[in-house]
């Protein structure tokens, strides 16, 4: 089971109450957490990723084992602890401003 961390927004519009576990075969990869995590709860397609273009929305980051891994291909595996569930995969809402 990976264990997904999501910001609060998003776990209050896929209703969610602390982690979301998911069952991702191997390979355990950001791209293949993420299908998971939106086969599991349809209301966030679009909210993490584009729609059409399936790339990262601009204000939201991912970190595994406390490294940021927002910038990796979707095909980038991600670490034994998160495959485990040791660890959760996080999913952050960036803030901007000044």
């Amino acid at each position: 089971m990976v264990r997904v961390v999501l910001p609060f927004h998003l776990c209050t519009l896929a209703r969610v109450s602390g982690e979301a576990t998911l069952d991702v075969p191997p390979p355990v990869t950001i791209g293949a957490v993420l299908d998971a995590l939106e086969a599991r709860y349809p209301m966030l397609r679009g909210t993490i990723r584009d729609h059409g273009t399936s790339r990262r929305r601009p204000f939201i980051r991912f970190f595994a084992c406390q490294q940021d891994r927002s910038h990796d291909p979707a095909e980038a595996l991600l670490p034994d602890a998160i495959a485990s569930g040791a660890e959760p995969f996080h999913v952050v809402g960036a803030i901007a401003g000044g």
